[in-house]
């Protein structure tokens, strides 16, 4: 299976931080952060991995270069104006086969087992399958039956419509699985969101699913955050994968 890690934002939200550094490659305990995301996907069974570029894109390059350290295969896409996080998807169509494929947002530091995310989204038959955790106040809103089905999706709703129209402690978790038609959903060249303009469209398909997180999972979208994934990994809280591969 081939992957795509979303890796084309500024991260303003890490302030100083990310001024000069591309959020991928923020360190943690010595290694960039995108280090550890593509050796998890090495280990997980995945080593044709896109990576899409915008801010610093020479920082990201110089350092994974083909990917041959890591044991994986990497191509890289240049924006050079932000395309959004299903643009970017778009932006790399001719990547992807038919087969299904894993995006992975780049500031996702995550032990997950995608070999088991990767059954439900085949068992089903499923168009998407997200990873989801329990949050209370996030970002996002994932309602989901018995089935893991997802009923109802949203995008940082305003108060009125998280009290009124849905309740579920599920949350999008940065991390899915998607099958090769959903490229058909995006339009070409323009600027387009997975979660804010994509995923509500396609729950009246009945084929996008949840799947519960089992692992560790942290957004490093603050310093705070910064810091705790730094403590996950010193106190084995994240199982971390090895920089070193083989092809």
């Amino acid at each position: 299976m081939k992957a795509m890690v979303l890796c084309a934002g500024y991260g303003t939200r890490l302030g100083d931080l990310t001024k000069e550094t591309p959020k991928p490659m923020l360190p943690l305990l010595g290694r960039p952060l995108l280090s550890y995301i593509l050796a998890h996907l090495r280990d997980q069974g995945f080593k044709e991995i896109a990576v899409n570029l915008h801010f610093r894109p020479d920082v990201v390059r110089n350092y994974f270069g083909l990917g041959t350290k890591l044991g994986v295969r990497l191509e890289y896409f240049e924006e050079p104006a932000l395309l959004g996080t299903a643009g970017g998807l778009k932006n790399a169509a001719r990547f992807f086969d038919h087969e299904p494929f894993l995006v992975h947002y780049g500031d996702i530091l995550t032990d997950q087992d995608f070999r088991s995310m990767l059954h439900m989204h085949q068992e089903r038959n499923a168009l998407v399958t997200m990873l989801t955790h329990q949050r209370a106040k996030s970002n996002s809103i994932v309602a989901v039956d018995a089935d893991y089905r997802v009923t109802h999706f949203l995008e940082r709703p305003d108060e009125t419509i998280r009290n009124s129209v849905v309740a579920s402690p599920w949350v999008n978790s940065g991390v899915c699985i998607c099958d090769p038609a959903l490229l058909t959903e995006v339009p070409a060249g323009v600027v387009c969101d997975l979660p804010r303009d994509i995923f509500p469209k396609l729950i009246s398909t009945r084929r996008v699913f949840s799947h519960p997180l089992s692992g560790y999972r942290c957004a490093i979208d603050s310093p705070q955050r910064f810091a705790e994934a730094q403590s996950a990994l010193l106190e084995g809280r994240c199982r971390a994968a090895d920089e070193v591969g083989a092809l």
